[in-house]
């Protein structure tokens, strides 16, 4: 697979119908991308900024088994656990509004694929492979990539996922820089999309 250019593309301009007033967070931003994006660090800042709560799947997932991810893994396969996983991302998308870390095989179920395109915004977070690599170096909480050569697995992950990954609603390329400065870039990203700038709560004088 190519991998992606080290610069950010030109921003979109605003579409003609963009408003100026700034409304509410009214549906759950699902977070999608491969391990290594970013999807926790940036959800969890996005989340803060908006008010909303931030909910990993996969903790909800390790909470509702009783053991790791990487335990389940071994005990019942990748199948099992993607049928739990499908379930757990259903009962959180008819919660409270919120923004949702998904893992990376959970935008590939057809089913919640579905889910999230009805209940909820998408926002794929595009990464490059040299990027990933960089960032699960040595990382043995991720059962994927203890199976082989990281850069190979993560390589193959990009060739068969990044196609779907493609349906999301919103995709922001990833380059090295900070966090905040990604999660600029994914607010803007969010806003363009729904049409309107975000409420975001007042913070008090020593936040």
């Amino acid at each position: 697979m190519t991998d992606l250019p080290p610069t950010l593309p030109p921003a979109s301009p605003l579409p003609p119908t963009f408003s100026a007033v700034p409304q509410p967070l009214e549906r759950t931003v699902t977070m999608v991308g491969l391990m290594g994006a970013g999807k926790s660090v940036i959800g969890k800042r996005l989340a803060a900024r908006l008010g909303v709560p931030f909910i990993d799947a996969d903790t909800a997932i390790e909470n509702a088994a009783g053991f790791t991810i990487a335990d389940f893994f071994a005990r019942f396969g990748e199948a099992a656990f993607r049928e739990g996983e499908a379930k757990v991302i259903s009962r959180l998308l008819e919660g409270p509004v919120c923004v949702l870390a998904t893992g990376g095989g959970a935008f590939m179920n057809a089913n919640t694929r579905a889910l999230i395109r009805s209940s909820a915004t998408s926002i794929w977070l595009k990464a490059s492979l040299d990027l990933l690599v960089s960032r699960t170096a040595g990382r043995s909480h991720r059962p994927l990539l203890n199976q082989g050569d990281p850069r190979a697995i993560l390589g193959d992950l990009m060739e068969r996922r990044y196609p779907v990954y493609a349906e999301a609603d919103v995709i922001v390329p990833l380059v090295d820089e900070s966090p905040d400065a990604t999660c600029d870039r994914v607010q803007a990203a969010l806003e363009t999309h729904l049409g309107h700038p975000l409420l975001m709560p007042a913070r008090g004088p020593s936040e």
